[in-house]
């Protein structure tokens, strides 16, 4: 793992979700860009102190060497701290796992994309609602066409965490989030809003080709969005909006996903996952839940227990790291990719990458249409 020690958030629920289904063992650690820390937070989680490193290249120079070395690396820094050490692990064959966004700048993410197309290894990007059972479900519905043409498409990530300046009040999450330098372009945008693209673009199986966005930063002396609304145009002709806001007052985490089509509607909400509702034009809404009546082989799949006993957050994210194991080992035995296993990968890294760069530019031409 690179990042994820002492003061960190996201590290642990890493932790938490490679091991849950029992396939990775955390062996090795560049903990944190403070070598001190980076030990200290080793010793913590139990490492060997041989393999408790102070920097990501120590570590992907040791680890290289060693005939046990690691086979792949969870990289869940702050934004701009993850091109570097994906570039680095990526050339020495070393599979990433990687949290998103891609990186903080575009010129950082076609340098990733070169040293992943020239590596062995894979990328695997951590767009963690993806792994939600209903979500499979959700995608496998709008393929077969039980929602009929798509023609609208409406996602929403709101959270009320920065509706004042906790960045200035020693919040370590606000500090990195709301600093240009470690965050790139986009505040709420990118720490949240790709999260929503990637989830509609994964359920729909369409991106938008243009888009049109209102940035704003509502917190006083705020360098980025807190809040965003973006229009969206697609090739077929469906309109969609994306809203994603850190200053929603009594939001504490409100993924939300509609999508209608000319025969039938689905909504989803993250905060109760393991419903879905279906709404066919003319017919009563149905409810459907993870493994009750009319739960599908896609939701199955990656359920774990059985209907009634809720599964969450973790259990999503656990269900990437799950993926992502299937994914290496069929790399290494030269094997295909079992059916079924859909983890987000560079493209999906690329393409939150140019949202977010197309909303910006948007923004700043007064709302303007831009092609993506």
């Amino acid at each position: 793992m690179i990042g994820g020690g002492q003061g960190g958030n996201i590290g642990a629920v890493h932790r938490m979700a490679a091991r849950l289904d029992g396939q990775f063992q955390l062996v090795a650690g560049a903990l944190s860009s403070d070598p001190e820390r980076a030990r200290a937070s080793g010793a913590a989680l139990g490492l060997d102190p041989a393999r408790s490193y102070g920097s990501f290249s120590d570590m992907a120079r040791a680890e290289a060497a060693r005939p046990d070395g690691v086979e792949a690396v969870a990289i869940v820094t702050p934004n701009h701290l993850h091109a570097a050490p994906a570039i680095t692990f990526l050339e020495h064959g070393v599979h990433v796992i990687c949290d998103k966004p891609l990186t903080a700048t575009m010129a950082e993410a076609e340098a990733l994309a070169r040293a992943a197309e020239a590596s062995p290894a894979l990328f695997i990007l951590t767009h963690n609602y993806t792994g939600y059972p209903m979500i499979r479900q959700a995608r496998a519905m709008v393929a077969s066409g039980a929602l009929g043409a798509i023609r609208l498409v409406q996602a929403e990530y709101i959270q009320d965490w920065l509706s004042d300046a906790v960045e200035a009040k020693g919040s370590k999450q606000a500090e990195w989030r709301t600093d240009p330098a470690r965050a790139g372009l986009g505040g709420a945008l990118g720490d949240i809003g790709t999260h929503a693209w990637n989830l509609a673009a994964f359920v729909s199986g369409m991106e938008p080709e243009a888009l049109a966005a209102d940035l704003t930063s509502f917190v006083p002396g705020r360098s980025l969005d807190d809040n965003a609304h973006v229009m969206l145009r697609y090739a077929s002709g469906a309109r969609g909006a994306l809203w994603c806001s850190q200053v929603a007052s009594g939001q504490e985490n409100a993924l939300s996903l509609r999508i209608f089509g000319d025969k039938a509607g689905i909504e989803w909400h993250q905060e109760e996952p393991n419903c879905l509702w279906f709404s066919p034009i003319g017919a009563p809404r149905q409810r459907l839940t993870r493994g009750g009546p009319g739960a599908s082989p896609e939701a199955a799949r990656v359920s774990r227990v059985p209907g009634g006993h809720p599964e969450g957050y973790i259990e999503a994210f656990a269900t990437l790291y799950a993926e992502a194991a299937e994914a290496i080992r069929a790399r290494q035995t030269g094997e295909a990719v079992p059916e079924g296993v859909l983890y987000p990968d560079l493209r999906d890294g690329l393409s939150g990458m140019r949202f977010i760069a197309a909303a910006v530019a948007s923004a700043r031409q007064n709302s303007a249409w831009v092609s993506l």
